[in-house]
């Protein structure tokens, strides 16, 4: 059978061009003959040539009618067909087969490239339905967050919210996960959405600020938080971005728990400039930062708690523990200097602060527009405050010394009209009162007279008792809450500004009273008195406390009690416990205890049973140590591997050779036991402390930049 060559329509409008039967009575074989071209002629426009012998090709007009026209054009063609036969079919078809069709790839494809790779992506299902609002999204993070699901809510928001949905976020979905990476001290993924918040063109709000800075304030790195909130400082303040109190709180905070309380005066002195009313919480950042030091801290804070007053404050229950803390963590520095500067009268003191409780912020805008003599007072009395704070350093010692001699002088002088028992020194060595001329009379009367010792609290807004001359030794922390009235009047003054006491009141407090006190033994009734529920911690400070003193069976005496209240002790009541087995037979019979009790010792037991071990240089006992250990499979972590490594250390000028020191007899049992021990147990890496708040492939990422980020010793 011959081939025949037909053209075929091409293009969209090839349906157009279909190959019909003509209607009956209009049928013209001239229509017919022009569909077929001379051999040498290019087939017509739009059209391409077929071969007939390809029989797996379908013809257009397959119909009858197409079949009659088609039978048709065949027919008058037949006279060509001889000098057709030299002619190969399809010559255009090498200009059209050129052409090069692109299409996107496809998920498959994709993953297919991944395998051959080596790389494995997890497959993601297209969620099906209508999309969330970015408020569902705002709703169920901040509910994860609620619960202590960070990870979860920043896994929501990257991947279901970004990536899979494709829903464009707002300002509240960016600040509430800064809020969250905030409290969790996650700095560096805090500022990564702050920043992909401003390239999606959103503008942050002060909560972001605020969010931005108490993340700095939680860092685990000091210097790198302060340094990333100094530095969104003044961006701020280039872009002359105006703080609302609550954003300069927080400021405060990083100033307060990463740096010194002179960074919290700069701070202050912008919150007073730019208006805003002093509050009392303003004024517990003040004693955060005044806790840091451990050497003044205490003067610094009774200080601090005196201006505040000045100004009409009432502290608050949180104030009030703040103050116990400075009690307990802090001293008071120099007496001398500390003398000077909380008995003197008030009339004495530079002007401080002299800002009325309740002036309006409008108010103090209108006084700045009138000129800067009002703003550069108001700057000056934060100045006279960070003066008077920082005194000694201004201050010669010639001068304190002449100016104490003077009080002590005034104080002889006056008439014995006043007849009060002198007294050279209270019960616990804390004030030192206007005597005659036999002190030494009054320090043998000292024991007799201490019942009616009416100790001054320094909480109080008035003037101290004009019978108090100097501050005496404050060595203790018993000491320092004798100065703020003990734990009788400490209570009365929280009474006083309305101020109900916690069970972190209580607990504070127990840790401050003298040892075997009267006061230490109404603690118990006074938590009942003030209907304060106790816990475990309040137990477990006072099995602390004795245990510290080396009284074991004085802490075991207060388990009944503690079981007495319907409490059950913890981990960390055997780990105060543990503080006192100075003795090997103690510290073997604390851990049988434990392994009948079902418990399993932590590692926070064994350290501390290390560590009472090598106080006492008992290597016997520490060698059982370390097979219990070895025994439960509790690996040892960075402190543990310090203290075994300090134990087998020989002393730097010790000879074995020469002398014989009955306390390193069996250091060298004990190394050979150690080095042993290290072969098989497993030490415990430290975890990083964001490492729970990653997600697998987050953290690769993380890791690499920290790694250069991080300074020694933040591993």
């Amino acid at each position: 059978m011959r081939s025949v060559r037909l053209l075929v329509p091409l293009g969209p409008l090839a349906s157009r061009y279909r190959w019909a039967a003509p209607q009956r009575g209009s049928e013209q074989p001239g229509e017919a003959r022009r569909l077929l071209r001379a051999p040498g002629q290019g087939p017509l426009p739009g059209w391409r040539p077929f071969s007939s012998s390809q029989a797996s090709c379908k013809l257009p007009g397959s119909d009858p009618r197409e079949r009659h026209a088609g039978s048709c054009a065949e027919a008058a063609g037949e006279e060509e067909e001889e000098e057709d036969e030299g002619v190969e079919f399809g010559t255009l078809s090498d200009k059209f087969s050129s052409r090069k069709f692109y299409q996107k790839t496809t998920s498959r494809f994709q993953n297919l490239k991944l395998r051959e790779d080596g790389e494995e992506e997890p497959e993601r299902k297209p969620r099906r339905g209508p999309k969330n609002t970015p408020y569902w999204y705002f709703l169920k993070c901040k509910a994860l967050i609620r619960d202590d699901k960070l990870a979860e809510a920043l896994e929501l928001f990257d991947v279901q919210m970004l990536k899979e949905e494709r829903v464009w976020p707002e300002e509240s979905n960016y600040t509430v996960l800064i809020g969250g990476c905030g409290r969790a001290g996650y700095v560096k993924k805090a500022f990564r959405l702050y920043n992909d918040m401003k390239k999606r063109g959103l503008t942050p709000t002060e909560a972001t600020y605020t969010a931005l800075f108490n993340a700095c304030a939680e860092s685990p790195w000091k210097d790198s938080g302060l340094q990333s909130a100094l530095k969104l400082r003044q961006q701020l303040k280039s872009k002359n971005e105006e703080l609302n109190l609550i954003t300069y709180h927080a400021l405060l905070k990083v100033c307060a728990l990463c740096s010194d309380l002179r960074m919290c005066f700069d701070v202050l002195k912008e919150i007073v400039q730019k208006g805003h009313v002093l509050t009392g919480e303003t004024f517990s950042f003040l004693l955060m930062s005044c806790i840091k030091d451990s050497e003044n801290g205490f003067r610094y804070a009774l200080q601090v708690w005196k201006e505040m007053t000045k100004l009409g404050i009432k502290a608050d229950s949180h104030t009030y523990n703040l103050m116990l803390r400075a009690a307990r963590d802090c001293g008071i520095g120099d007496p001398v200097v500390a003398s000077e500067l909380l008995l003197r009268p008030t009339h004495e003191n530079s002007p401080q602060l002299r800002l009325a409780p309740g002036r309006q912020k409008e108010k103090v805008k209108n006084q700045k527009k009138k000129g800067s003599e009002s703003a550069a007072a108001v700057q000056l009395d934060v100045e006279a405050m960070e003066k008077q704070l920082f005194w000694e350093s201004s201050v010669q010692p010639e001068e304190l010394i002449r100016q104490q001699n003077k009080d002590v002088n005034r104080a002889e002088t006056e008439p014995a009209a006043l007849g009060s028992p002198s007294i050279a020194h209270s019960r616990t060595g804390a004030l030192m009162r206007r005597g005659q001329k036999e002190m030494e009379q009054e320090q043998a009367h000292l024991s007799q007279k201490q019942r009616f010792c009416n100790l001054p609290n320094l909480l109080d807004a008035g003037m101290p008792d004009t019978a108090v001359v100097s501050l005496g030794t404050v060595a203790t922390p018993s000491d320092r809450l004798a100065l703020i009235g003990d734990v009788e009047g400490f209570l009365s003054k929280m009474k006083e500004d309305n101020a109900e006491p916690n069970i972190k009141t209580f607990t504070l407090l127990a840790e401050l009273v003298e040892p075997q006190s009267p006061s230490e033994s109404s603690l118990l009734a006074l938590l009942d008195e003030h209907k304060v529920k106790v816990d475990v911690t309040f137990f477990n400070t006072l099995i602390r406390k004795k245990s510290k003193q080396g009284d074991l069976e004085g802490a075991k005496s207060v388990l009944p009690a503690l079981v007495k209240r319907g409490l059950s002790p913890n981990l960390q009541t055997f780990c105060n416990l543990a503080i006192a087995c100075h003795r090997e037979k103690d510290g073997l019979q604390l851990l049988s205890d434990l392994k009948r009790s079902g418990v399993t010792p932590n590692k926070y037991i064994y350290s501390t049973l290390i560590a009472a071990a090598v106080r006492q240089l008992d290597y016997s006992y520490l060698t059982e140590i370390l097979r219990d250990m070895r025994n439960n499979q509790v690996p040892p972590n960075e402190v543990i591997i310090r203290q075994l490594e300090f134990a087998a250390q020989y002393p730097p000028k010790f000879d074995r050779y020469k002398s014989k020191n009955p306390y390193l007899e069996k250091i060298d049992g004990f190394r050979g036991y150690y080095y042993r021990w290290l072969k098989v147990m497993g030490g415990e890496e430290t975890p990083h402390p964001w490492e729970k708040y990653r997600t697998a492939k987050r953290a690769v990422d993380d890791n690499k930049e920290e790694a250069v980020e991080e300074q020694p010793g933040q591993k």
